[in-house]
């Protein structure tokens, strides 16, 4: 990996601790992103929040409630950058592509939640717009949800599945001890 390379956490918010989500997998993904996050930081590389807004005061992501704040695990530094971003894609209404390209960054390392929503749409968009782009598996997570016939899928099929449909067409995936361990070194 070039040293041109930015770590990206999308909506790792205190919106998700909400139980109308229902059951999650990966209860340690904000642990994983957290140990990515200190390597980052110990490497000088950039780090780059995605944080999800909404325009609706009833929202959990409204701005001025408590579900938009960035978790404590993961909470940004001085000298990191936030983009706040109003529909699932990190790329789509904000300035994130242009930054990437104008700090000659080529490579992504895409970490967040939830793994079918935010997660795989910005790893979709980054692979397309050409980034070098790798998605860590153990840190990202999924939801429990239902189709369009009501038939329930659990939160670790759904993970899964998603991980699926990003392999090696937009994505390189990985686990946080790959990254760490065989990737990085």
């Amino acid at each position: 990996m070039n040293n041109n390379k930015a770590l990206i956490i999308v909506d790792v918010q205190k919106a998700f601790h909400d139980k109308k989500w229902g059951e999650r997998n990966n209860l340690h993904a904000e642990e994983n992103i957290n140990k990515i996050l200190q390597l980052w930081r110990e490497k000088g590389w950039t780090v780059i929040y995605i944080q999800h807004e909404s325009d609706n005061p009833n929202s959990i992501f409204y701005p001025k409630n408590e579900g938009f704040a960035i978790k404590e695990i993961v909470k940004p530094i001085d000298g990191e950058v936030i983009i706040t971003k109003k529909v699932n894609s990190s790329f789509i209404g904000t300035n994130l592509e242009e930054f990437l390209k104008e700090n000659k960054i080529t490579t992504v390392v895409i970490t967040g939640l939830t793994t079918p929503h935010c997660v795989s749409t910005t790893t979709r968009m980054s692979g397309n717009l050409g980034f070098h782009t790798y998605l860590i598996s153990d840190a990202t997570a999924a939801f429990g949800m239902k189709d369009q016939n009501d038939k329930y899928y659990d939160a670790e099929t759904i993970h899964n599945i998603s991980l699926a449909t990003l392999h090696d067409e937009f994505a390189t995936i990985l686990t946080t001890d790959e990254l760490i361990n065989d990737f990085i070194k």
